[in-house]
């Protein structure tokens, strides 16, 4: 008895909202689907009727919102699939629901309210251009998710007429980047490198120094900064401003790799992500066995780490939020179709990935990435930004093939967005600061 209470409190929902339960397409029968709107009430998916009276799902948005949004034919995804329940559950007045099932006709399923922002989407998405690649757009401060972009995109209006050509595109259109695109994190992943040197030497981690010579080499492995660059005499915060490959590379072989591990765990490396949507699993690999090439490789982006874009935006929303982590959400609230609140969503605490000293240094090594470093784009404008730039090769054919990444949040006293970008296969051409740029600029102005 108890576990039947149970279920029918706490698991009945999850069951009912199963894909492979056909309990849903009976329920489909009796409601019309409910719509997913933006935080103002834009409409994001809604139910239309055709000439012959059949029911169609439209977006009237198109590509912009394709993968968070998701489809509702050939099966379902993204909010489609993760709201299944509440789009087919009518919550309007109980005698207007009696009525109309006397009636025969179909009540009207309740409306899906996000946190997402047409504007930063569409911004995300139009600064992407022709690229591919991913935008994940956090509020640090509650977990919001606001934007959400994966490129190449898809339109969910026409996708029971083109799956075929759909699933067997070799760009992996119906993929979510976002949060299923798995790439080396490049020298973002210096974040995690940084924190692990300040945790190792609590004490004197500013007084560290090394001496750019343009490369490193340790027995048979050289490796580069970024076009050779000399950057001489630097201390932890250049180190990290620059972006200098050498002086992480040293710092690399002298770190304890299991406290190094312990550390990437801490930030959700390797760990199943929150959020109400399917992730690819990061992968921190580096063990006590591999060579001191490898650990350098692993130091500064490299080697054998996989992390998505979304699992770089909790990173960074973690420090811009004095080292808490939100519990990310995309729903803020379900109502009936009059607007009458059903649920709402409450911000909370998912976890300390820091203390908060340790998320305020790494804050202050993120502004003099902006102020003095590779992502000098970003300073000089009416809003404040703290980040940090990456570059990480994904062939080994030729050092120009290159994926470009950054991270970072603005409003840096009072941090309002987060945006983590991924440009693939940029080249050298489109880096991902100029995306993040054109992105802060939309909003700020």
């Amino acid at each position: 008895m108890g576990y039947i209470g149970y279920f029918t409190v706490v698991k009945s929902k999850d069951i009912i909202s199963s894909p492979y339960n056909p309990r849903l397409d009976s329920m489909a029968d009796r409601v019309v689907r409910g719509k997913i709107l933006d935080k103002s009430g834009n409409v994001l998916a809604e139910t239309d009727t055709a000439d012959d009276g059949s029911e169609y799902r439209y977006y009237p948005y198109g590509e912009i919102f394709a993968h968070v949004v998701g489809y509702s034919s050939q099966g379902k995804s993204g909010l489609e699939s993760t709201q299944n329940f509440n789009l087919l559950t009518s919550d309007a007045f109980i005698l207007e629901k009696l009525v109309k099932e006397f009636q025969d006709q179909k009540n009207i399923g309740d409306n899906v309210v996000t946190t997402l922002d047409v504007d930063l989407q569409s911004a995300a998405y139009n600064a992407l251009g022709d690229n591919k690649g991913a935008v994940v757009i956090m509020e640090p401060s509650t977990g919001k998710v606001l934007a959400m972009v994966s490129k190449p995109s898809f339109d969910p209006n026409s996708v029971a007429a083109n799956w075929d050509a759909l699933n067997s595109d070799e760009n992996s259109v119906l993929l979510n980047r976002a949060t299923q695109g798995l790439y080396a994190p490049g020298s973002t992943f210096k974040i995690v490198t940084t924190l692990e040197y300040m945790r190792e030497h609590p004490e004197d981690y500013n007084s560290y120094s090394y001496n750019c010579t343009g490369s490193i080499t340790y027995g048979d492995t050289t490796i580069p900064c970024a076009n050779h660059a000399v950057h001489g005499a630097e201390d932890l915060a250049s180190s990290f401003a620059n972006s200098c490959n050498s002086s992480f590379c040293n710092i690399g072989m002298n770190l304890d790799v299991k406290k190094y591990q312990e550390t990437a765990e801490n930030l959700l490396i390797g760990s199943k992500l929150p959020g109400d949507f399917a992730t690819g699993k990061s992968e921190f690999q580096l063990t006590e066995n591999d060579s001191t090439a490898e650990k350098m490789m692993t130091a500064m982006g490299q080697g054998k780490t996989q992390v998505s874009p979304y699992q770089m935006a909790l990173i960074t929303s973690a420090i811009a939020n004095g080292g808490t982590l939100m519990r990310p959400y995309l729903v803020d609230s379900v109502t009936n179709y009059t607007g009458t609140i059903i649920s709402e969503t409450t911000p909370e605490k998912y976890k300390d990935l820091m203390t908060s000293a340790e998320a305020s240094q790494l804050k202050t090594y993120m502004e003099g990435v902006v102020s003095y470093g590779t992502g000098s784009v970003l300073s000089g404008q009416s809003y404040s930004v703290a980040g940090k730039t990456g570059t990480a090769e994904y062939s080994m054919d030729s050092s120009s093939q290159n994926h470009s990444w950054f991270v970072g949040f603005s409003n840096v006293d009072n941090p309002e967005l987060v945006v983590s970008v991924i440009v693939e296969q940029s080249d050298g051409n489109t880096k991902a600061v100029n995306v993040a740029k054109s992105i802060f600029d939309s909003y700020y102005y």
